[in-house]
């Protein structure tokens, strides 16, 4: 009987997963990757914020959840996991802020950064603590895991990286899960759909106005708005104020299988984000055949969209809103986008997201682990000079 090789150990650090009903496509892009690196043999940890309902503890594709803290605490609890538990590998996710595991390990750290935050912080948290905010994401972050890899998700990203003084940085692309066969028709009106967090940085004020001024030329227009949040309430006023409670329908936080109907239904995707670090439900909606109005400054989307071929990329909110009531009057252009669209969605896979960081966990001269000690009947990774190899299936996903 050979000798026994201890799988290497990953720990990812997130501030929430897709359980929690504020996660969104960030969150998604961290569970796909844990999922994929835990079908190519890695032993895998996810730890991210406890939430009403949630449980201490659970297991889903092969990946073991954390849920400590609350969105602020998580990052001590995050810390003292890493301090305590010594994993091969840590990923830590910065959604503005870090989980300061530099504090705590010389090697074996990625930092993930979906966008910079520069904008996000003013919003949010408008005065001393926005302040605060950038300046640790800004300054302190980039000093503190100055000799570690950077992962993120489009080259707008890296760019503003880039510009942070990040040096060593890959980009490794969101995925896109093939669209289920249509259930739903299409609306017979026209639909607009906005579909993620409700939170100001993304802007469905935007889409609202849109959605006013498209009535005046097309009646019956509509506005549905899928998923939950902390503005909610916000939101819902602005809708009433512009007069518009029968042209907006709020659906909640939604399965998977009502979120593809919402797609089904809808003519054009709204995504006036203020920023995206790639925009997860635009391949989502490309899925369906439903092109994307966004933002060009929002970053990721100038990657995730194609402009004139699956979508339109706009500069300025007069610009959302005609383009917007342009695709909904007309069907040759719609149709156009649609098969642009269409032809687009399966340009990205999750398989090819996680094996780039399979990849660059067993390649990078930054990502090498600690030294540990060598688990009964297995080879000391001493002893050939390099890390333990992981045996991977040969066909991981299905």
């Amino acid at each position: 009987m050979g000798p026994s090789v201890r799988a290497q150990t990953v720990l990812l650090l997130n501030w929430r997963d897709t359980t929690n009903p504020e996660g969104g496509g960030s969150e998604r892009y961290v569970e796909e990757v844990a999922k994929g690196l835990a079908a190519l043999g890695w032993s895998v940890t996810v730890l991210c914020a406890a939430y009403p309902g949630s449980p201490r503890e659970s297991r889903r594709d092969d990946v073991r959840y954390i849920y400590r803290g609350t969105k602020v605490t998580v990052y001590l609890r995050g810390l003292l996991h890493t301090l305590l538990q010594r994993p091969d590998h840590v990923v830590d996710v910065q959604n503005g802020l870090p989980f300061f595991t530099r504090l705590v390990r010389r090697t074996g750290v990625i930092v993930l950064v979906h966008h910079v935050h520069q904008e996000q912080w003013q919003v949010v948290y408008p005065g001393w603590r926005g302040r605060l905010g950038w300046w640790l994401e800004s300054r302190v972050a980039p000093r503190l895991y100055d000799d570690c890899a950077y992962v993120t998700v489009s080259s707008a990203s890296r760019d503003e990286l880039t510009g942070l003084g990040v040096t060593d940085i890959e980009v490794i692309h969101n995925g896109t899960d093939p669209a289920p066969p249509r259930q739903t028709p299409q609306a017979p009106v026209p639909t607009l759909v906005c579909v993620g967090r409700i939170v100001p940085h993304k802007q469905i004020e935007h889409a609202v106005d849109a959605i006013a001024e498209a009535r005046k030329v097309l009646p019956h227009a509509r506005l549905v708005v899928v998923g939950s949040g902390w503005w909610e309430d916000s939101l819902r006023a602005y809708v009433e104020e512009r007069g518009l409670l029968d042209a907006v329908e709020f659906r909640g936080h939604v399965s998977e299988d009502d979120k593809h109907a919402a797609y089904d239904e809808a003519w054009v995707l709204a995504l006036p984000s203020l920023k995206e670090g790639w925009g997860l439900v635009v391949g989502e909606a490309a899925g369906h055949g439903v092109p994307t109005v966004a933002y060009r400054s929002a970053g990721g989307p100038t990657e995730s969209v194609r402009d004139g071929v699956s979508g339109v990329l706009v500069d300025s909110p007069g610009d959302f809103t005609a383009a917007i009531i342009e695709l909904l009057q007309d069907g040759e252009l719609r149709q156009r986008l649609s098969d642009g669209a269409a032809a687009s969605a399966g340009t990205f896979t999750w398989c090819a997201t996680a094996l780039a960081f399979d990849r660059l966990l067993t390649t990078s001269r930054r990502t090498r682990p600690p030294e540990h000690q060598p688990v009964p009947g297995s080879v000391p990774a001493a002893a050939s000079g390099r890390p333990a190899p992981i045996e991977r299936p040969r066909q991981p996903w299905s």
